[in-house]
Parts: structure tokens; C-alpha cells; sequence
């Protein structure tokens, strides 16, 4: 709480006395109480997160940047950019201290983001320093789905930590869009400024226009919370989707570890964000009408009393772990053994019986993505039997003395037809994965795991081929355009990425498994040997990518027989070219077969 104390020109300490080790050092971040730090516009501030610092804030397979608050991010750059704060962290990395990053209110995000941008250099650079910690205190929501969902996938999750009292409006705030709480929210900052007259006033507290913020927060928080537990509970009702057309509802969404202070001396740890969410909501009820007209007062109090809070409970501080959420007990007068701890935390929290089946329903829904999970992981067997079976082919059209890509095209044997229909059954499995992730239906984990990052691969480079020799075969590009620009599937967009991801490469427009595609179109744009000098550049491109795919042992040497589609368009190139490629040589190659080609 020192730091939420600090003068406006000094935007962080460094604490190495408090500390509980020498081994550990603590950056505390200060506050700002300017609304434009807060939200630079409506309807709630965000912008997209910047992918050059943070890399891994996006999904991976669509490619979409995470969403976060503009201002707070702004207000971190400029830390960056205008303080010591860089070297400082650095020498505490070089000399393996144990980092941690904390604020209290608009402090904590920028606690963290220094956290983030800290885990992703240690990521990036394969660092092997102590990963830091963040503990933020009353902090207000930062990010969207997208932004938890990266953290958890890039297991960055378990090193936050968000303490929020039971009444504190702060952490709720974010939940309301800015033209609702403007005018009330300006006044009431400086409540919260300890260099404005009207620090911790009553008379600020009292005023009416506190207890407007509250209600209107309050109302937005309902209707986010009502949305999302009608989302995740499988309410097929289509005014749910409506919605959304009609009411501005907050993106923000929680992440890590929250442990929700019951202002008793007891803390309750939650880590699912969906039931987070939810008690964010639920835990700030009033209990009779008498306490409604004192709600507003606690929801400002409440977030000055973090520092209290914890001196009152140093020595008699009880936790609850709200795990199992799926077996939550309903009523608050269950008390058999078992779940009597539970049970207690969860009417410290003031949690009502719909409360908490919203909370037994975010179990549930996390059961249900470990069983998604463990569908398509049995699902696996069969695409590996799939692939085994398309390598058996494509030794059979090795051994015939016909590439795999032109046999497939051309379709004159029963063995082609068959593989087809394998093709097509695989192409059915990997779009039920896809669409699955797209609506968050398998954990956070899955787009990150190696093995599936190389079946993923394999079957990209194996299958692909045979979706463009189908594509060309029936003159698809004279109606939809190129394969790569209008037609290449979702899954191998995905399965590229994963695997971009994975080795930490920058995005390649022309995959080794796009090979066929790129010759199929400069065979049309060379038909009349007179060509452009963007598309002579383009052929050098990919004569470059061969040679390099060919040592790598991606493409095999049968894409060099007689007769293929890509040997016909190279003897078409003009002698002067074709005698100083680069790939002259291997039109001769006599080596053997390579293994794990397309």
C-alpha cells in the first residue's frame, strides 16, 4: 500500500527491505486517479494488445490479438519508455532474485503488465531466472476471454494473484461501459487520491452520486454475469444471442488466482474465471433493504482496507479453496463435515442458492472441456491410423514411378478414390477440433501441446497436398481465385500456427505444404512464357524454398520425376533461368527416399 501513497511523479518503488529474504525484491506500482487513465474511450477503453512486446497475448490458430485496457497499457509504456525500471528488473534477474510485481487499484494492472512483459522475454529468450510473481491488490479488470486464455495456455496463470475485499467497487468497475459512470466516476477518484482534499471523505462517500456508480455498475454487472452464466449453462434460447444487440456488454474477464477477502479475517481462493466472474457479482449483495442505502459507502471503503484487512488477519487468517466447484453445496445450511469449511466461506461471501448453481455450473463446464478433451484424444488413434494409412500411399506411388501429388490428381486407380474419402473422413475430425476451440469448448491448454502441435503438422503436410491436387483438378481456382488467397481450410491455418508458435518463428506465407499450390499458380502465369518481374521473383522464392525443403527432408524427391506437374512447369522456364537455379542438380538426384516428405 506504500506505493498507492506515492506523489504523482514517482510511478513505482523498489522495495528490497520489506522484503521476506534478500533473495526477493518487490516493485510496488502507484495508482492514477485521471479518469483518461482509466478509460481513453468508449465503450470501455480497450484496445488491442501490442503483439511486438507481447507475443503469446493472442489465440493462436485465428490469430487474434488479445484485447486489453488502453489506458493502463499506455500508462506501462510509458513506464517502460520513461523510467529505470527495465535495468532494474534485469539486475535483479542477472543476480536470480525472486521478482514481484504489485499494485493497489490502478497500480495492479500495471503490475501486470510488468509481469507479462517480463514472462514473455523469459519465454522468448528462453531465460532460466526465477519466474516473478504479481500480487495486485482491489485491482480492476484488464484484458478480455482472449487475454485469460492465452495466459492459461502459456501456463503464465499461477503467477497472479488478486486479493479483492467482498465490497470493493473497484474490481467491478470495468464491468460498466464508460458513457454509464463517467459523470460519478471522475468525483469519486479522488476519494481513493491521497493528494486530494477529499481523500477517504464521508462526505464523498455519502454522496449521491456514489450511489449512483454503484447501482449503475451493479446493473452492468448483472446483465455481463447473467450473460455469461446463460452462455456457459447452454441456454438455447435466440434472445440470449440478441442481447447483445441491444445492451453494451463489458469484453473484460478475470484471470489467475483471486482470493476474495470476507472482511472476518477469512479469504476464499477461486481460480476458474467463469465462477470468478460470477462472485464478483454475486458477493456484493445486500442482505436486507436496510444495508442497500450503506452499499455504496462499504463499495468505497472497502477499497482502502486492503492494508487493514491483512494486519487484522496476519494471525488468524483462515483460507477456503473453492475447488470441485461441481459438488458446491446448495443451501447455506448444509453443514455436514465434509463440506462445512466450504460452506462457511461461502456465506461469509454472501452467496445465494442461484449464486452458487451459477458456480456449479462453471464446474461443470469445466468437467465438460476435459471430456471435449478426452473425446478427441481417443479421436487421435484414429487419425494417426488415418496418416499411417496416406504414408502407405504414398510409398505405393513412389514405387509406381508417379509423384503422390500428380497420382492423387489424376485419379485413375481405386486406391486414389480411397484415399480420398481418407482425405475427406480427417478433414471431418480436424474441423470438429477447430470449431470446438473456437468456442472455447476444449481447455485453455490444448492449442499449446506438443503433441498435438506435431500430429498437426503431420497431417498438414501429408493432407494438404491432396486438398490442392482436388482443388486444381476441378478448376475451383477459375471460380474462387488461388488456393492460398480464397480457399485454403481454417485447419491448416491452424496447424501452421501451432506449430509457428511452438518453434517461436515469424509466420511463413508459403508453408512447405502450400508447395503445390504456388506451382499450380505460376504454371498459369508462366503458360505464355512471357511473365512479369513479380512473378520471375516469385519463382526464385520458391526454387530458394525447395532447396531448402529438400535438405530438410520436407519435400521428397519424387516431386522431381518425369511427367510431374511441377517438373513440366520447370522445363517450361527458359533455359537461361532453369541453367543457373538453384535446383538445377536435383532434378538428378540418385540419394534415397526421403523420409516425413509431403
Amino acid at each position: 500500500m506504500e506505493a498507492h501513497k506515492l506523489s504523482p511523479t514517482k510511478l513505482y518503488i523498489c522495495d528490497k527491505a520489506r522484503s521476506s529474504s534478500s533473495s526477493e525484491i518487490i516493485f510496488g506500482f502507484s495508482g492514477s486517479w485521471d479518469l483518461s487513465d482509466w478509460f481513453t474511450h468508449e465503450p470501455f477503453g480497450l484496445t488491442k494488445i501490442n503483439l511486438n512486446i507481447f507475443p503469446s497475448l493472442k489465440t493462436i490458430g485465428w490469430n487474434k490479438a488479445a484485447s486489453v485496457n488502453q489506458g493502463f497499457l499506455q500508462k506501462f509504456d510509458a513506464l517502460l519508455a520513461n523510467t529505470s525500471l527495465i535495468h532494474e528488473v534485469e539486475a535483479a534477474a542477472t543476480e536470480n532474485k525472486q521478482i514481484v510485481f504489485t499494485g493497489h487499484s490502478s497500480g495492479g494492472p500495471i503490475a501486470i503488465f510488468a509481469t507479462l512483459w517480463y514472462l514473455e522475454i523469459r519465454n522468448q529468450k528462453n531465460l532460466s531466472h526465477l519466474p516473478p510473481h504479481c500480487v495486485t491488490f482491489g485491482s480492476p479488470l484488464v484484458g478480455d476471454r482472449i487475454f485469460g486464455h492465452s495466459l492459461k495456455r502459456q501456463h503464465y496463470y499461477q503467477h497472479f494473484t488478486h486479493f479483492v475485499m467482498k465490497y470493493d467497487i473497484i474490481p467491478r468497475i470495468s464491468l460498466a461501459p464508460l458513457s454509464a459512470i463517467e459523470r460519478q466516476l471522475s468525483p469519486i477518484l479522488n476519494y481513493f487520491n491521497p493528494e486530494s482534499p477529499v481523500y477517504s471523505s464521508d462526505a464523498i462517500a455519502a454522496n449521491p452520486e456514489a450511489s449512483r456508480l454503484f447501482l449503475t455498475v451493479m446493473r452492468s454487472a448483472s446483465s455481463v454475469t447473467s450473460h455469461a452464466a446463460c452462455k456457459f449453462m447452454g441456454c438455447t434460447n435466440p434472445l440470449l444471442e440478441n442481447l447483445t444487440n441491444f445492451i453494451e456488454l463489458s469484453p473484460y474477464r478475470p484471470f489467475g488466482t483471486y482470493v476474495f477477502c470476507s472482511g472476518n479475517g477469512k479469504f476464499v481462493m477461486v481460480e476458474n474465471p467463469d465462477a470468478i466472474l460470477q462472485i464478483l457479482f454475486y458477493s456484493l449483495q445486500a442482505t436486507s433493504q436496510a444495508e442497500w442505502a450503506n452499499m455504496a459507502l462499504k463499495s468505497l471503503k472497502d477499497h482502502l482496507s486492503y492494508e487493514h484487512e491483512f494486519l487484522k488477519s496476519n494471525e488468524m487468517a483462515t483460507v477456503a479453496y473453492l475447488e470441485h466447484l461441481e459438488a458446491l453445496p446448495l443451501s447455506e445450511h448444509m453443514g455436514e463435515s465434509q463440506i462445512l469449511t466450504i460452506n462457511n466461506a461461502l456465506n461469509d461471501l454472501g452467496l445465494s442458492a442461484r449464486a452458487r448453481l451459477c458456480l456449479r455450473a462453471s464446474g461443470e463446464l469445466e468437467i465438460q472441456r476435459a471430456r471435449n478433451y478426452n473425446k478427441i484424444s481417443s479421436n487421435k488413434i484414429k487419425i494417426e491410423e488415418g496418416l499411417t494409412m496416406l504414408e502407405r500411399y504414398q510409398t505405393n506411388c513412389e514405387d509406381r514411378k508417379v509423384g503422390y501429388y500428380d497420382a492423387f490428381k489424376l485419379q485413375k486407380h481405386t486406391e486414389d478414390f480411397n484415399n480420398n474419402i481418407r482425405r475427406l473422413e480427417l478433414a471431418g475430425s480436424w474441423d470438429e477440433i477447430i470449431e470446438m476451440m473456437n468456442r472455447y469448448e476444449l481447455p485453455d491448454e490444448f492449442e499449446g501441446q506438443k503433441e498435438w502441435i506435431e500430429i498437426g503438422t503431420r497431417y498438414r503436410r501429408l493432407v494438404e497436398p491432396l486438398d490442392i491436387a482436388n482443388y486444381y483438378r476441378h478448376l475451383k481456382n477459375e471460380d474462387t481465385g488461388p488456393y492460398m488467397d480464397k480457399a485454403r481450410p481454417t485447419r491448416y491455418r491452424h496447424t501452421q500456427r501451432w506449430l509457428e508458435h511452438g518453434l517461436k518463428t515469424k509466420p511463413d506465407p508459403l508453408p512447405e505444404s502450400c508447395f503445390w499450390a504456388e506451382v499450380e499458380e505460376l504454371s498459369i502465369h508462366t503458360c505464355n512464357q512471357q511473365f512479369s518481374e513479380d512473378v520471375m521473383q516469385r519463382i526464385i522464392l520458391l526454387e530458394r524454398k525447395v532447396s531448402l525443403w529438400v535438405e530438410n527432408r520436407l519435400l521428397g524427391k519424387d516431386i522431381f520425376l518425369d511427367g510431374t506437374t511441377f517438373t513440366q512447369w520447370w522445363n517450361m522456364l527458359p533455359i537461361q533461368h532453369r541453367s543457373v537455379s538453384c535446383i538445377k542438380d536435383l532434378f538428378h538426384m540418385d540419394s534415397p527416399v526421403f523420409v516425413g516428405h509431403i
